[in-house]
């Protein structure tokens, strides 16, 4: 595979991101811009579906533990960081969007994120030393990373009690089995991708 599994894959419906930046849409750092490295098949969460989220998210984000399984650009990391999240852990494999984000959290003073350099299946297939409040899944499409994740974080311990998780995923993908302890609570389809919100019951 020429693409190491955490950039993230090219999509139809979306376009690229105007002079590399993502944009932070709410929160202390409204309205700022960020770099993101030129990386074929970068795909960052749209405005639209992290505004969306975010929506759905609205009640839990304030002095939650995050875990962005698969960082890429980070823009739903600087998102939560923005909206007051307690601590935000970003887990990234290829090392110079690992750069990237790294100078990024450095320019917002970021003191409450930890930054993992790392394959993200195999982190989450050990044991957790800690548990999270909410959890983003958006890895690359057409990998088949979404079961390996689902199942490491329910067996390794990464979910606090009524943890919410964050799916984004091509539309085709219909054969994940997710725990039976996870409830769908919103779920979304525009274009080529669907996003879903559980809630650890």
């Amino acid at each position: 595979m020429s693409r190491n599994q955490h950039t993230k894959s090219t999509e139809k419906s979306r376009k690229p991101i105007k002079g590399g930046f993502i944009r932070l849409i709410s929160g202390k750092w409204r309205g700022k811009k960020l770099p993101v490295k030129d990386i074929e098949g970068l795909r960052p969460t749209t405005d639209r579906t992290k505004e969306t989220l975010f929506n759905w998210l609205m009640h839990d984000i304030n002095n939650a533990n995050c875990l962005d399984c698969f960082s890429g650009s980070g823009s739903l990391a600087f998102e939560a960081l923005s909206r007051f999240a307690n601590k935000v852990t970003l887990l990234e494999k290829d090392k110079s969007v690992v750069k990237q984000l790294q100078e990024n959290l450095s320019v917002l003073k970021v003191d409450n994120a930890e930054l993992v350099s790392t394959n993200s299946i195999d982190y989450l297939n050990q044991k957790a030393t800690q548990q999270y409040n909410i959890i983003f899944i958006d890895p690359p499409f057409n990998k088949g990373l979404i079961q390996p994740c689902c199942d490491a974080l329910q067996a390794n311990g990464y979910l606090a009690e009524d943890a919410l998780i964050y799916i984004e995923k091509e539309v085709e993908l219909t054969n994940i089995t997710l725990p039976s302890s996870w409830n769908l609570l919103k779920e979304k389809s525009t274009g080529q991708v669907t996003y879903q919100l559980y809630r650890q019951g």
